[in-house]
């Protein structure tokens, strides 16, 4: 036995170790005829000819033990028939199995359509075309594989993309399709426009790269990821947007050889345009070599891993469509039968071809898939996702650092939050574009996730939040009641005093907004805040005795004159605490109004506090003392934020770090509160 001892040790040591293997391939997917229909318009539009790079590019990845393939293409949406079919043959010919394969739209609004969609129809022969480019690409990356190393990282680049679905002022709502007034937000309000709030939802400002290299250092492959829609291409013009000449910048910055490809991240509503700025001129070029080089800067510090581990798991979810009733598919038909064949021309015709097109095909299945590629994550989904859900699932993510690529399997449009349902606007607009369920988004988020979870074979994180240095001191303070509006979607309004006072958002709030900013709120990440466009949030506080303090920041989104009072931003039985018509801080309850003497700044975050002691009444803003005087007390267990009982006037625009004391503040620690200043706004 002490003979077999060694022998043992040498036979192990000499077993093959595992090699990690890559391959790339990149073929053109350009039209050869035209002129040819152009996709990502209300309506038909053609192109006269093609210009730049339009490519479907393959990244295989094999670890020894498992094998997958990427596939990300210049085009619009893939149906999932096409991506079906491509991934069948090249299945045949790799064996490399189906759901091993992933394959994305990069979602330039400028190539031949390969499914129908609003006002433009399918342009078959071309579609043909991109099916067999598809499955070159996939059988090149595999044939090419070699042993490689890999890295990744993530930078934050919040230059680049902004939300473009922005929150109308109560007073500039407008129609939907269907002549009802329904829009409360909408795409591209126009630079500083007054008749909008402010952003409907944040940014997922994440550019992740996925790097790759040959066994001795050569660079082989670049995946990269970002949250933008598109640039946009004047004329008739058939191109690859932005994502055509940042994968050239992206060679000529590491090298000729390198097979460079930009995914499509959740960009549902992000755009690069600022809205909050005056204009800015933008083509696909200049954007590109300013994201390039973000992108480059990152690449420079990715560190190399001989070997990491594959693994990929996909599901389906079926889903119902949300269809037209009696009275608006009967409106369709007939709009349908009066058109005769003829292309729809104006937004009314398009919704009205579209609920038809809805009727006749009422569930969809999705195809969702995640991936493991050492601690990096990758999810892919058939949809235009907004950057909140992306925000949610890397969150939640058991991965240290995770991607997402919608538009991936298949296109069955947009799926807004069930919260931004309840505002409208395009992106909610019933069709092939946007037709899924309205709860559609939080059980992807939720199929997603346990995709993650097998890959990883972790479990995914809870969703945590940092107390900074406010936040501690507030909590220091013994609240009664501690809303911090840090969720990424309600109902629930977490009391983070742990009293169990949680409250209830009402529909019309919006979430994860930017709240007041600087290190005291929430240390290194950015302090969140709801938007209230409409709802209110209510609680419950029993107990609450009638000296009491309630202090909280507030963004006023509603100039003065529009209304008698601009917004109620809290209330407790009889006490309501206001902005009124001309801007100024008001006290009510029952005949007693008290009025303050300075103006609200518009769109600037202030710090309010109602100190209640009796009959006595004091309000502050910014720390100082702006109300005092006498009001009967109130008393009442029933909270309410961004509104009052009657429902009128309610606030808009975002309130946060709302803290309920069941005592009096002095003024000195009501001025220390108001003492950490909004270095963001």
């Amino acid at each position: 036995m002490r003979r077999l001892v060694p022998i043992l040790l040498v036979c192990v040591s000499a077993l093959p170790a595992q090699v990690f293997r890559a391959g790339a391939y990149e073929v053109d997917v350009s039209p050869t005829k035209f002129p040819i229909l152009l996709s990502g318009s209300f309506l038909a539009r053609y192109g006269d000819r093609a210009e730049g790079s339009i490519c479907a590019r393959a990244l295989a990845l094999d670890d020894g033990t498992n094998r997958v393939v990427l596939v990300v293409s210049d085009t619009l949406m893939i149906p999932r028939d096409l991506a079906d079919r491509a991934k069948l043959r090249a299945s045949r010919a790799t064996g490399v199995p189906p759901v091993r394969m992933l394959i994305s739209a990069t979602h330039t609004h400028s190539t031949p359509p390969l499914m129908g969609a609003l006002g433009t129809p399918e342009e078959p022969e071309y579609a043909r075309l991109f099916e067999d480019r598809l499955v070159e690409a996939i059988e090149g990356a595999v044939k090419r594989l070699q042993p490689a190393r890999v890295g990744w990282t993530v930078t934050e680049d919040f230059d680049h993309t902004h939300c473009r679905r922005w929150i109308l002022r109560s007073d500039h709502m407008r129609k939907d399709p269907f002549g009802d007034l329904t829009v409360r937000a909408h795409m591209h309000p126009g630079y500083q426009n007054p008749e909008f709030v402010g952003p409907a939802g944040p940014v997922d400002p994440d550019l992740s790269l996925l790097s790759i290299q040959t066994a001795n250092g050569e660079p082989l492959a670049l995946l990269a990821n970002y949250s933008m829609h598109y640039v946009g291409v004047p004329g008739r013009v058939a191109s690859a947007d932005y994502y055509g000449p940042f994968v050239e910048n992206m060679r000529r910055k590491i090298g000729p050889s390198l097979v460079a490809m930009m995914s499509q991240g959740t960009s549902g509503d992000q755009h690069w345009m600022d809205y909050s700025r005056p204009r800015v001129e933008m083509n696909i070029q200049k954007y590109a070599d300013s994201l390039a080089e973000v992108a480059y800067r990152a690449y420079r510090k990715i560190q190399y891993r001989s070997w990491a581990p594959v693994a990929m798991r996909e599901t389906s979810l079926k889903l119902s469509r949300r269809l037209p009733d009696d009275k608006r598919l009967a409106w369709a038909k007939a709009e349908v039968a009066r058109l005769g064949g003829k292309p729809p021309s104006n937004q009314p015709e398009v919704y009205a071809c579209e609920q038809v097109y809805l009727a006749a095909s009422p569930v969809r299945e999705l195809v969702l898939q995640a991936v493991r590629i050492g601690e990096l994550g990758i999810t892919a989904i058939p949809n235009e996702v907004f950057g909140i859900t992306g925000l949610k699932i890397k969150a939640q993510s058991p991965l240290t650092h995770t991607m997402n690529i919608e538009l991936a399997n298949g296109a069955e449009g947009y799926i807004p939050p069930p919260e931004q349902h309840k505002l409208g606007g395009y992106t909610t607009w019933p069709a092939r574009t946007a037709g899924l369920e309205v709860g559609a988004e939080p059980k992807i988020v939720s199929a997603v996730l346990g995709l993650l979870e097998q890959v990883s074979g972790k479990p995914r994180r809870p969703v945590s939040h940092i107390d900074g240095t406010y936040a501690k001191a507030v909590l220091a303070s013994r609240p009664a009641a501690y809303w911090r509006g840090s969720e990424f979607a309600g109902p629930l309004a977490k009391d983070a005093s742990g009293n169990g006072h949680s409250g209830n958002y009402e529909d019309g709030v919006a979430f994860y907004l930017e709240g007041p900013q600087s290190p005291a709120f929430s240390g290194s990440i950015i302090n969140r805040a709801p938007h209230y466009a409409g709802g209110r949030m209510k609680a419950e506080v029993k107990g609450l005795p009638e000296n009491y303090t309630a202090e909280f920041w507030f963004y006023n989104g509603l100039p003065t004159g529009v209304r008698p009072i601009t917004g109620y931003l809290f209330s407790r039985g009889a006490d309501t605490l206001a902005v009124d018509g001309n801007g100024r801080i008001q006290f009510s309850n029952g005949d007693t109004t008290l009025v303050g003497r300075t103006p609200v700044a518009l769109l600037t975050w202030t710090h309010a506090a109602l100190v209640r002691s009796g009959d006595a009444v004091r309000v502050y803003l910014n720390g100082r003392e702006e109300v005092s005087g006498k009001a009967a007390p109130a008393g009442g267990d029933g909270i309410l934020i961004g509104g009052r009982p009657a429902g009128d006037s309610n606030f808009e625009g975002r309130i946060d770090e709302v803290a309920l004391y069941g005592r009096i503040l002095s003024p000195a620690e009501v001025a220390k509160r108001a003492g950490h200043p909004s270095t963001r706004q």
